[in-house]
């Protein structure tokens, strides 16, 4: 019976077919070195008594270097992708290939054991160690350099001239892998960058043509289809001032994944594909730098469990927990779905890492205390939470339930397990609360501050705003109302709000995670507030859309919701930490007793309608404030507008 052959035999033999075609067009090249080396040494001229020297040796030399090239891997090089490694090999291959001849000719051939073979002269063994790095070397970057520069021309599509912001590796690789790629021809036009010492100096064979604020002007000046920038490679000011500028000269702006991202997701590199401008490009601040050495002295080795694990933020926790090598990541989630999701996930990676999903509501005591008792984590990062506002006004006593006595139950069971990190995820809206979701968060703050100060446990409190593209957030929600050809619906003109991304925020978490001493609230740097409307009307422009196209949509305030949020409280003192992403929030500590008072009034109505739930709230806490946000507004007139 004849079976097919196996996959990795087929490969097998075309890779050794391949070897052999390049062997023998090596073959033909170490012939031609040798006898260019010999043609040197006699002034050019062809002279009978070299001719015959050649002849009786040519065969062994190019035998020695085919061993030498083949062994050293340079017979299984694409010439297409030709590097300096490859060139740094060659050097290494001929000089090799050059001593093991001079070693027998002196050895071997001084002796005359070998009669039929002559001595070469030194000075011939040198120029053929010349003339092959020359050849070969030659050679395969010509088949490079034509197939780059010439392939738009045999495709017969049209290359698309680009101009590149960034000069550095990263910028150079962008280019030469643009020019190698096989699915669209591209022309490279240049780079901008703004290292003033690179301009009009040549970087991996192309010009550096001014400064990044110059990317418009130069596009325009010379006819630039697209400018090609890295993800990452600006801040979103700077991104939304050079897509402006771009567009308004009618030049695309195209985005490529960071080297990092495309390292991470493990990517080929010679398959990259550009991306259109996103919102997050827009919105990017300095790249996070984080103090490895503490996270991974926080992390590796132990047992470590989020809440939440099935969230935007819960789940970046965990791929960043991840990075550090703990010895057992525990994943608790209530939705079931969301839990399924990320397991699937960590279970694709190669090799698994060690990690447990359980499913676990933070306010069963019983189950909790399983979880903590069976595993003994020693860091908890709680990210479970209700976060919606306007739905835990509808359902205050439930954003109690699980936001208030959820992390009190976690805490002090903590506490009891001898766990010794406990970081909780808080919020902007906790500051001067107008919402029931605000309120409860404070709630929990100042619970866990008081219960730092009579516990082994460290309790830390991280602060921040709106996270970028988050579960149920608002960018979501306008590319949905976007692609149903609108209208975009924004509550209000003037609402403003702070963002960063899911990565960012996450990463954050854990270096605010490593300062603490117990009973601090850390605040991410936030940025600069954005306006809804204006995010509104990128997204429009970011969709290939005129503004005209899709109505902006006013509805008034939600309940619960505030035109602006802050991030610190009036007596609270902002200290800088030695990150300067991560400041503290100095602030008197809680009571616990009064804490605990609070809450045991809070359970008395947590059973009752909304309105007692919210009144009661408005009783205990000074700082929850209906007034200021209009906790549960009236709507405004509907008011409509063009994205203009």
């Amino acid at each position: 019976m004849n079976l097919p052959a196996p996959k990795a035999s087929i490969a097998f033999r075309s890779v050794s077919r391949r070897a052999l075609v390049l062997l023998a067009v090596h073959a033909v090249v170490f012939a031609a070195a040798f006898f260019i080396a010999f043609f040197i040494r006699s002034d050019f001229t062809l002279d009978q008594s070299w001719l015959e020297t050649y002849g009786a040796t040519v065969i062994f030399v190019v035998a020695v270097k085919m061993v030498v090239f083949y062994a050293l891997g340079l017979c299984h090089v694409s010439w297409g992708r030709v590097a300096f490694g490859d060139l740094t090999t060659l050097l290494w291959a001929s000089t090799l290939s050059m001593l093991l001849f001079a070693a027998f000719d002196s050895l071997v051939l001084s002796t005359g054991w070998v009669p039929w073979l002559p001595r070469v002269r030194r000075s011939v063994i040198l120029l053929d160690w010349a003339a092959t790095i020359m050849c070969v070397g030659g050679l395969r970057t010509v088949w490079r350099s034509v197939r780059e520069e010439l392939r738009p021309y045999f495709t017969g599509k049209v290359a698309k001239s680009v101009l590149i912001v960034g000069a550095d590796e990263a910028g150079e690789m962008i280019a030469r892998n643009l020019m190698a790629a096989s699915h669209e021809p591209y022309f490279i036009t240049g780079f901008v960058d703004d290292d003033l010492r690179l301009k009009h100096t040549r970087v991996g064979g192309f010009e550096v043509l001014g400064a990044i604020d110059q990317t418009a002007a130069e596009a325009a000046r010379r006819g630039v289809d697209e400018v090609i920038v890295q993800s990452g490679k600006l801040t979103g000011k700077a991104f939304r001032r050079l897509l402006d500028e771009c567009t308004d000269m009618g030049v695309t702006v195209k985005v490529l994944p960071g080297i990092d991202e495309l390292l991470s997701d493990k990517k080929d590199l010679s398959h990259i594909r550009l991306r259109s401008v996103e919102i997050e490009d827009l919105l990017r601040r300095e790249p996070v730098r984080l103090d490895d050495t503490a996270i991974t002295t926080l992390i590796e080795g132990r047992t470590v469990m989020v809440t939440g694990a099935g969230g935007s933020i819960g789940s970046e926790i965990c791929r960043q927990i991840l990075r550090f090598k703990p010895k057992t990541l525990l994943m608790v989630e209530q939705a079931e779905n969301s839990l399924f999701l990320i397991e699937q996930e960590f279970s694709r990676r190669s090799p698994r890492p060690d990690f447990e999903p359980l499913v676990a509501d933070i306010t069963d005591e019983r189950r909790m205390e399983q979880i903590l008792a069976t595993y003994s984590p020693e860091v908890i990062f709680h990210a479970a939470a209700h976060k919606h506002v306007p739905m835990m006004e509808w359902n205050p006593a439930e954003a109690i339930k699980n936001n208030v006595f959820g992390t009190r139950l976690l805490a002090r069971l903590a506490d009891r397990h001898g766990v010794r990190e406990f970081v909780a995820i808080s919020t902007d809206k906790a500051v001067n609360p107008t919402s029931v979701m605000g309120c409860s968060k404070l709630l929990a703050e100042r619970f866990l501050q008081a219960l730092s100060g009579v516990s082994q446990t460290k309790f830390i409190v991280v602060r921040f705003g709106n996270v970028l593209a988050s579960n149920g957030s608002v960018v979501p929600t306008f590319q949905e109302q976007i692609r149903r050809g609108g209208p975009i619906t924004v509550t209000h003109p003037g609402i403003e709000r702070y963002f960063m991304t899911i990565p960012e925020a996450s990463q954050l978490v854990l270096q605010a995670a490593t300062m603490g001493d117990g009973g601090e609230i850390f605040v991410l740097d936030m940025g600069e507030s954005v306006k809804i409307v204006d995010l509104a009307r990128d997204l429009i422009s970011l969709s290939g859309l005129e503004q005209d196209d899709i109505e902006i949509v006013f509805t008034g305030l939600r309940p619960g919701e505030k035109l602006f949020e802050e991030l610190y409280f009036e007596e609270e003192r902002r200290v800088a930490t030695r990150h300067t992403k991560v400041f503290c929030a100095h602030h008197r500590p809680a009571d616990l007793t009064v804490v605990e008072a609070v809450f045991d009034e809070l359970s008395d109505v947590i059973d009752e309608r909304p309105e007692v739930v919210r009144a009661r709230l408005r009783d205990l806490v000074p700082e929850y404030s209906s007034e200021a946000g209009r906790a549960v507004p009236e709507p405004l007139p509907t008011q409509r507008t063009h994205a203009k």
